[in-house]
């Protein structure tokens, strides 16, 4: 027997119903998922860049805190300064910082930064019930703009002139 179209069922196939997911609502559905992602990624990213710090006198005043990390901003003690032997890495020193001070220890290689006296120093760390604060990194801060203590005269370019020089 041959299939002639006058031989098709009595019965129209249904049309079959709306999906309640069209190709709009996937697409609306995709973008709210891609922008919730985006925006929670962006948010972690900056609370990890950003960079909340006590001062010295704040850090004494709180006191210790049992094995917590914080981060602690202050200048070097002058003189404080002190590593047992070259070939030793472990440094002590004091930081300071509106009246109060804090005795420091630091296990590694310091910023080259970390002598000027202009420099903020920012130490992350534990600080201990007896007092010593342990790094376990340093960051050294310069400020943005670089001027003259008072009292300090500034530095005076020689003038070829003057010598006799040349130039």
């Amino acid at each position: 027997m041959q299939y002639t179209p006058a031989e098709q069922p009595a019965t129209p196939i249904a049309a079959s119903a709306p999906s309640f997911l069209t190709k709009q609502r996937k697409l609306i559905i995709i973008g709210v998922v891609l922008l919730a992602a985006f925006g929670y990624f962006g948010f972690t990213a900056f609370q990890a860049a950003t960079s909340f710090y006590l001062t010295v006198d704040e850090l004494v005043a709180q006191g210790p805190a049992s094995g917590e990390s914080v981060k602690v901003k202050g200048a070097l003690v002058e003189g404080s300064f002190d590593r047992a032997t070259t070939e030793n890495t472990i440094a002590t020193f004091q930081l300071h910082e509106n009246g109060a001070q804090i005795d420091a220890t630091y296990d590694g290689v310091l910023p080259d930064l970390f002598f000027n006296p202009h420099s903020e120093i920012v130490l992350e760390g534990t600080y201990e019930p007896g007092g010593m604060f342990t790094t376990d990194r340093v960051f050294v801060k310069c400020a943005s703009k670089y001027q003259s203590l008072e009292g300090e005269a500034p530095y005076e370019y020689a003038d070829p002139s003057a010598t006799g020089d040349p130039a």
